[in-house]
């Protein structure tokens, strides 16, 4: 569904998929601007690994970081959290579109909302989401319905965005808009270097 919202340059989506090194390379395009860092989290510590998840992106941010928790209402957080001198980062977009769905909100009015905040939002917002259909199709009617939900979604915002990334193996690929300067060593491991020009 196209988006009525007027693109913004200064929103970046980041999509992969599990492990992909997305939310890594989402945090050092957030650090090289050199603004007031802001993370707005949509997961909620509901088992052992998740709570584990947590705390690993926690410690390597370190207390630089502005920390928001908002599993559900993430336009109204958004909109409070950004202003010119401040660089945003949502991670993530997938996890809070299962929570809306789960809540009994209807996801097409929630998208709708972020995205009237996205068109409006000052300073920088990096979004960082988990691309969710390109693997075998579900067999279960609400599972289908998430990937198409979050398909939808994706469309929309990528069509405002001024950037939007792929990152698969901890290699990001620009889909839209130019290369953020920080392509080439947030695409190298530590320690080593790789020609990521190709």
């Amino acid at each position: 569904m196209p988006s009525s919202c007027h693109g913004n340059a200064g929103v970046c989506l980041v999509l992969g998929g599990a492990r992909s090194g997305k939310s890594l390379f989402a945090e050092r395009q957030i650090e090289a601007t050199g603004l007031s860092a802001c993370y707005i989290a949509t997961a909620e510590a509901r088992d052992a690994e998740m709570a584990e998840r947590i705390r690993q992106h926690r410690r390597r941010r370190g207390d630089v970081w502005t920390t928001v928790e908002e599993p559900l209402y993430l336009a109204d957080a958004l909109d409070n959290a950004t202003s010119p001198g401040r660089a945003v980062l949502v991670d993530c977009l997938t996890i809070w579109l299962a929570n809306v769905m789960a809540a009994g909100h209807s996801p097409e009015r929630d998208i709708d909302g972020l995205l009237h905040v996205l068109g409006k939002a000052a300073g920088q917002v990096v979004l960082v989401s988990n691309e969710v259909g390109m693997g075998i199709v579900p067999e279960n009617a609400l599972a289908r319905k998430f990937r198409d939900e979050a398909g939808t979604m994706h469309q929309r915002i990528g069509a405002i965005a001024g950037r939007v990334i792929f990152v698969t193996a901890g290699l990001p690929l620009v889909l839209k808009g130019p290369p953020p300067d920080i392509l080439t060593q947030a695409a190298e491991p530590e320690g080593k270097g790789q020609d990521t020009h190709r």
